[in-house]
């Protein structure tokens, strides 16, 4: 086992892991403000992330890292794409809530 995880087990990495993705997932499910929905789509992501870290150094691969770099990747275009609708939307009916998106048309 490498010395990462002398003073903290897999499981701990794994429940903070879980934790992030479940309080991200029961946040975006619950709001109807965009951002705070875009916030809680990263806190879900940097759960997983958390997760694949943990468990590449566990194993000692490099791979966890590798599928990181995708996901921050991933997490950079989504939110340029995330960001510029909503200020699409701000500027169309000066609102953030995610019901304003019904509205819109063309």
């Amino acid at each position: 086992m490498p010395d990462v995880f002398t003073n903290i087990a897999l499981q701990h990495y794994l429940i903070v892991g879980a934790l992030m993705f479940a309080i991200g997932m029961i946040g975006f499910m619950c709001r109807r403000n965009l951002i705070v929905m875009f916030l809680c789509s990263e806190l879900m992501l940097q759960g997983v992330a958390i997760n694949f870290i943990a468990f590449g150094a566990f194993w000692g691969k490099l791979s966890g890292q590798a599928f990181v770099i995708f996901i921050l990747a991933i997490a950079a275009a989504e939110a340029a794409l995330a960001l510029a609708i909503i200020v699409l939307l701000f500027r169309q009916k000066h609102t953030v809530d995610s019901q304003a998106f019904r509205e819109l048309r063309g």
